[in-house]
């Protein structure tokens, strides 16, 4: 007979506390985010406000000329924020990447990590700036992913949270707040074993497609 596929069992944890961490018991959640015209910080705030909803999260908001590369230690999940600039990240993001975090690098392998973007109008390119952010993560050693969930009816984060402008509607704030939920459920998973967080256990309250 096959095995059964599901949550993880109470007993899965694949990966201590970050070493450094002030409290190993609690989620370390850093929202990193560029914005120009503010569009794409509103977004990082409600991200925030998402990753809160999970009990005992501890949540660092940092615009990334002010970040330094003790946050990345810090956390154990990143919200990766950029307005979308020609359908990529923003060359300040990048910057911070090549050149603050180069001599990290692979010192911060192992964090989930998980991206949004604002353009200026829909067909933008916000999720292929989305795509760029989290190339740049997995190649940091970030273990990337996508929200299955739906926000709204017709509202995804698939590849992670969009909006054209400022996150204005219910439907966009909401999926902003869906993926920082969605980050600091996998972080209470996989750093803390807190396997009653795993959104597999919890089907019956998230929205699917219809």
């Amino acid at each position: 007979m096959p095995a059964t596929i599901g949550p993880p069992s109470p007993q899965l944890r694949l990966f201590p506390a970050v070493p450094g961490t002030l409290n190993a018991d609690v989620n370390h959640i850093l929202v990193l985010y560029d914005s120009h015209s503010g569009n794409t910080e509103k977004m990082a705030l409600l991200v925030a406000e998402g990753a809160r909803q999970v009990p005992d999260t501890d949540v660092r908001v940092r615009r990334v000329t002010e970040a330094t590369p003790e946050d990345i230690y810090w956390c154990e999940g990143l919200a990766l924020g950029s307005p979308t600039n020609m359908g990529l990240l923003s060359w300040s993001m990048k910057r911070f990447w090549d050149e603050t975090m180069l001599a990290h690098w692979m010192k911060v392998d192992g964090r989930i990590g998980c991206a949004f973007s604002s353009a200026g109008g829909w067909g933008g390119g916000m999720e292929l700036a989305c795509q760029s952010l989290l190339t740049l993560l997995m190649n940091f050693g970030f273990l990337t992913f996508g929200v299955t969930d739906y926000a709204a009816k017709l509202t995804t984060a698939h590849y992670g949270a969009v909006t054209a402008r400022e996150p204005r509607s219910d439907e966009a704030q909401a999926n902003c707040r869906l993926l920082g939920r969605r980050l600091a459920e996998w972080v209470a998973v996989y750093f803390h074993g807190q396997s009653e967080r795993h959104p597999g256990r919890h089907l019956a309250e998230r929205l699917g497609p219809g």
